[in-house]
Formats: structure tokens, C-alpha cells, sequence
């Protein structure tokens, strides 16, 4: 059993939250995670499970226009995000998705969300509803508690591949 997480990550969020469910998720599973930059394109991806996540911009998937006003701010420079990388498929996979987002003011719209939505249409079978982490701010950091939940988000996430999903 093989998984991939595909993430994009101005501040580093994004990138702790995928780094702890592919702690729990490896803990089980064979898992790789890279950025989205360096990922295969979707139409190439083998896994048994693909898992995205994405910060949310905009109230959802980040834009040119979002990835350089968080490059303003002080955040990674991001050319190409999730949103265009799902623009690559179609795909048959296993999948599920998450978000990093603000807490306070809790602001509608999650990039998990709207992940899920592409890749149902790509093709994929979801096997988890889209999960937010929460972060202190649009720069974070990720907030107390956030990242032991990803872990165990990545577990639960490995015992159903396991499991036959």
C-alpha cells in the first residue's frame, strides 16, 4: 500500500500539517510527500491513495494573484498551486483533502473543499471528507493541537487504505 500527499505552502503551515499526516500515514503505510511543484502530474500518480492539501486563499484554492500577495507579505513564492495542478487530469484514485485556515475570524471557504470538488470531477473517489487544520492568522502558526490531530487524521487515513478503503 503507497501514498502520496501533494501539498502547497507559502508560510510552512501547510507543509508541518503534511508532514504530520504523513507521520501518521507512515507510521502504517508506505508514504511519500512532495510539494506541489516537484509532484508527478496527477494523470501519472500511483498510489493507492493521493492525499492534497492546500492553504486556503481567497475562501478556497489559491490564485496567482493570492500566491503573490502572500509573496508580498513574506510568504514563499508559489508559481503554480494546487488549483493548476489539478487542472492536469483526469485520475482514477483513492483520495482525500485537506485545508490549512484561519480560526479567528473563522472565514468561510476552504481550499479542502474546493480540492475535493476538482478531483471528484477528475475522476477520484473521495475516502474522507475534507479536513481543516487551523492556523493563528493568515501567516500562522499552526495552532496548538492542530498538528496531533493531522497525525491522527493520517493514521485514520492509513487504516482505511488498509482496510481496502
Amino acid at each position: 500500500m503507497k501514498a502520496l500527499i501533494v501539498y502547497e505552502s507559502a508560510w510552512g503551515n501547510t507543509k508541518s500539517v503534511a508532514e504530520a499526516i504523513h507521520a501518521g500515514l507512515s507510521a502504517q503505510v508506505e508514504a511519500e510527500i512532495v510539494a506541489v511543484d516537484t509532484a508527478p502530474p496527477l494523470a501519472q500518480v500511483e498510489a493507492d491513495l493521493l492525499v492534497v492539501g492546500a492553504p486556503t486563499h481567497a475562501f478556497g484554492l489559491s490564485r496567482a494573484g493570492t500566491r503573490e500577495d502572500a509573496r508580498r507579505r513574506g510568504g514563499d513564492l508559489i508559481e503554480s498551486g494546487v488549483r493548476e495542478w489539478l487542472a492536469e487530469g483526469p485520475a482514477d484514485l483513492a483520495a482525500a483533502t485537506f485545508d490549512t485556515h484561519v480560526r479567528h475570524p473563522d472565514l468561510p471557504g476552504h481550499a479542502g473543499k474546493a480540492a475535493a470538488k476538482k478531483l471528484r470531477k477528475l475522476g477520484c473517489r473521495l475516502v474522507a471528507d475534507p479536513e481543516s487544520f487551523y492556523v493563528d492568522g493568515y501567516e500562522g502558526p499552526v495552532l496548538p493541537g492542530e498538528l496531533e490531530r493531522a497525525r491522527e487524521w493520517g493514521a485514520e487515513l492509513a487504516r482505511r487504505l488498509q482496510s481496502g478503503l
